[in-house]
């Protein structure tokens, strides 16, 4: 998040307001769900923009921040039959780049 712009930062986190609520029931147009090998991320639609986040005891932890034609290219050049949030569950290319975030905050 910090490489983006101040004020598209500021715009973001003005819009990102996640309740416990939003994350036990999420609806289908703000939130998604991406899960693999017991690991479960959230994704929040903002604007033009996809935040991939995790639910930890102190709030969240923001993963990546991604443009939303990121996973709309990828999906179209895959050819994949299946929702977005599927789709990037199943792709190992996604879990490498959250991975790496993880991996740079330790750096």
């Amino acid at each position: 998040m910090a490489q983006l712009p101040t004020l598209t930062q500021l715009e973001l986190l003005a819009e990102f307001q996640v309740t416990p609520e939003d994350l036990e029931n999420p609806d289908g147009d703000q939130f998604g769900i991406i899960e693999r090998d017991g690991k479960k991320l959230f994704r929040y639609r903002a604007k033009d923009l996809r935040i991939y986040f995790e639910a930890i005891n102190e709030g969240v932890l923001v993963h990546r921040v991604l443009n939303k034609n990121t996973f709309q290219d990828f999906l179209f050049r895959a050819k994949l039959p299946l929702a977005e949030d599927e789709a990037l569950s199943q792709s190992k290319v996604f879990w490498e780049l959250i991975k790496e975030g993880e991996n740079a905050k330790r750096a």
